[in-house]
């Protein structure tokens, strides 16, 4: 089998390159690569050549304008990015028969209630990414390709930066933090992406008929109160130099923190359908976080 993967340096897009590996040949580029076969996510029909001289079985689409605030001020590039090139590439893969991966994001949803939302609630995105990314969907599945489109929330990797990095970063400079507790979600590791992906990927090459849109997230909840202080305390108790004390980490509402682009204050997804439809078990978000830790501050 012949794999195209796009954002290949992002956080899913390196997990990716490992976990794809086993199912055939990885033909891998980011959003520009000089050199390399390039894919300009700004100029969506750039695409198609690069397509076509790969001719893929399969396409990995990783790749996306992940800056929530940034795309308040270029909705024009948000769109070109999450909705109109993966349109474009849903089109291809339809004319050639292949079938495209693509990730999607809690964003579509507004974050009312208190409940996971399946895949059937309805979306209504309060952001330029979240409407963009939900259009990128509605393209895909208008295309008439095999697709496995994953929404997920709270993505995280060892590699590069992440709220976990951050946080411990600022413990160990401060004696006392405020952090956000009223928006929920599961952190969900960029290798547990990339696994359920191969998996769900290799499925999906013989039984068309699983093609769809799955929520795909890390089990339990929480906060990011709750995930900084888990990071803290883990870090604490393993030997980090940590200033800031247990009791001076605040909890604070959103509001605390105005942003361009606004939250959901609910990013719970419901996951039943992937696991019954793939076999699968999603770990709770802690252990995926410790394994992450661990990787990050080299501690046994």
């Amino acid at each position: 089998m012949k794999i195209l993967l796009l954002g290949k340096n992002g956080q899913v897009g390196w997990e990716l390159q490992r976990a794809l590996a086993p199912l055939g040949e990885v033909v891998a580029c980011d959003l520009d690569s000089p050199g390399e076969p390039g894919a300009d996510f700004s100029q969506p029909e750039t695409l198609l050549p690069l397509m076509r001289r790969v001719r893929p079985d399969l396409v990995v689409n990783a790749a996306a304008h992940t800056a929530v605030d940034k795309a308040e001020g270029e909705p024009a590039l948000a769109r070109a990015i999450n909705a109109q090139a993966p349109g474009v590439i849903a089109r291809e893969a339809a004319a050639s028969g292949a079938l495209l991966v693509h990730y999607s994001t809690d964003y579509v949803f507004d974050g009312s209630g208190s409940t996971p939302r399946d895949e059937t609630a309805a979306t209504a995105p309060l952001s330029v990414y979240g409407r963009t990314k939900l259009e990128g969907e509605e393209l895909i599945r208008a295309s008439g390709c095999r697709h496995l489109i994953l929404r997920t929330s709270w993505v995280y990797a060892a590699r590069g930066s992440n709220f976990a990095r951050t946080m411990l970063r600022l413990a160990a400079e401060r004696d006392s933090l405020k952090v956000i507790a009223d928006q929920f979600g599961a952190p969900t590791g960029a290798e547990l992406l990339a696994d359920v992906t191969a998996h769900a990927a290799a499925r999906l090459r013989g039984e068309p008929g699983l093609s769809g849109t799955y929520h795909c997230v890390a089990g339990g909840e929480t906060h990011w109160h709750g995930y900084a202080s888990f990071v803290i305390e883990w870090a604490r108790a393993r030997g980090q130099a940590i200033k800031v004390a247990p009791d001076a980490i605040e909890a604070v509402p959103t509001s605390a923190y105005p942003t361009p682009a606004r939250r959901p204050l609910n990013s719970r997804l419901a996951t039943r359908k992937l696991q019954a439809t793939f076999g699968l078990t999603l770990p709770h978000w802690q252990l995926g976080v410790e394994r992450m830790l661990t990787e990050v501050l080299g501690t046994p």
